[in-house]
């Protein structure tokens, strides 16, 4: 069976852990044996953490996401570093910017956002870890920010939606791309394109469970979505690529465990 990981899983989500522990057990059936669970509100944190401390194979990340930027406080930085040097995190996120949101609300404007961004940008190169990035409609924005702080920690760009070239801009300085359910639409021809022209090396695979739900999903409830779905995500991308599955689940592991500076496991 093709191992695999969901490189963004919100694993802690309520829907989700409702279906366990038989979940798990399908996704490790299905070949997908590790997941990385990105955070996104401080109030969320401690009970993200404790329970990536219950499975090595769950991966954590913490971060301030920009869809809840009337929430944050300045005190949630503060203790959002303090959780990335005292828990076993392997990445600074889900941070980034939001600029399909209305930005009209001071909380959701360009400056807030970006100031929020580069803090937790700063945060990442201080303790030396990757970021797992949101990006809609800002992805010039972004890698504009990335080079003109120097990081140099690189991460992953979740979901990507955008252009070969402004794909390129992530990948140069150190990011693999995030593709997952839009894969499975046949009406998303520009991101199939992308994903045929990117390097393999450069990509990553994801569900965004329990949200985004692949196609033939949307009617399946309010979360539609897990991360046992995985498999459909790479066998689309193997109906596209001239690489056969083996090797495309094979690489796009490796390039996950890499970016995220993890350990080969069995």
């Amino acid at each position: 069976m093709n191992q695999i990981m969901d490189s963004h899983c919100h694993w802690d989500h309520p829907h989700l852990q409702t279906l366990q522990p038989a979940l798990w057990q399908s996704c490790l059936d299905h070949g997908v044996g590790q997941l990385l669970v990105p955070g996104t509100q401080f109030n969320r944190f401690s009970s993200q953490v404790a329970l990536c401390e219950t499975n090595e194979k769950w991966h954590l990340a913490l971060g301030l996401h920009p869809y809840f930027c009337d929430q944050h406080r300045p005190e949630h930085l503060l203790g959002l570093e303090h959780l990335l040097n005292h828990s076993q995190a392997v990445a600074v996120g889900e941070i980034g910017l939001d600029f399909a949101i209305d930005m009209t609300r001071e909380a959701f404007s360009q400056p807030n956002q970006e100031q929020l961004f580069i803090e937790q940008v700063c945060l990442a190169s201080r303790v030396e870890l990757p970021i797992i990035v949101h990006c809609r409609k800002a992805n010039d924005r972004m890698a504009q920010i990335l080079r003109q702080q120097r990081f140099g920690q690189g991460g992953i760009v979740h979901a990507f939606s955008g252009s070969l070239q402004q794909a390129q801009a992530f990948t140069n300085l150190g990011f693999k791309i995030g593709l997952g359910g839009t894969l499975t639409y046949h009406r998303a021809q520009a991101m199939r394109r992308l994903s045929v022209a990117l390097p393999l090396a450069d990509i990553v695979l994801e569900t965004d469970a329990p949200d985004m739900p692949m196609a033939g999903g949307q009617e399946g409830g309010e979360y539609p979505n897990r991360p046992d779905y995985l498999p459909r995500v790479l066998d689309v991308l193997a109906s596209l690529r001239p690489e056969s599955i083996a090797q495309i689940a094979h690489q796009t592991h490796i390039n996950t465990l890499q970016v995220l500076n993890l350990p080969m496991m069995i």
